[in-house]
């Protein structure tokens, strides 16, 4: 039986463009999504830790990817009181419930990365000496 969307009374589906699921599925399949919810699977994390941990990711990247995982319920942020504010990162149980899905992408691409770097070499154009 197919999930119901509460505010549409539609039935959920990723295919139809108008679906709030395409938004979820487009936001947890982002590159610094899977980043930053695989970093705080191994405990709660403040923004400069995530910062340096995430290596290519912006301030800007960073910072947004935060607050949209916040708005969807996925991660929660404490900031704490002092001077200067010490902000921390930790995941929901909404958020916790990717840790499988999201490991199983990170192991699955760590572990076949030399084979797509085989395929990806072998659709090389190869060099035949002539000028473009």
């Amino acid at each position: 039986m197919k999930t119901t969307v509460e505010s549409s009374g539609l039935p959920a589906d990723v295919y139809s463009a108008k679906c709030p699921t395409r938004q979820v599925l487009d936001r947890i399949a982002g590159k610094w999504t899977v980043l930053v919810v695989d970093s705080l699977l191994d405990g709660t994390l403040r923004y400069t830790e995530l910062f340096r941990r995430i290596e290519g990711v912006s301030q800007k990247m960073l910072t947004q990817t935060l607050r949209e995982l916040e708005a969807d319920g996925f991660v929660t942020r404490t900031v704490h009181p002092t001077v200067p504010p010490r902000v921390e990162y930790t995941l929901t149980g909404l958020g916790q419930s990717l840790a499988g899905p999201i490991s199983a992408l990170r192991e699955w691409t760590e572990s076949h990365i030399n084979d797509i770097e085989r395929a990806r070499a072998a659709a090389l154009p190869t060099d035949r000496g002539t000028a473009t």
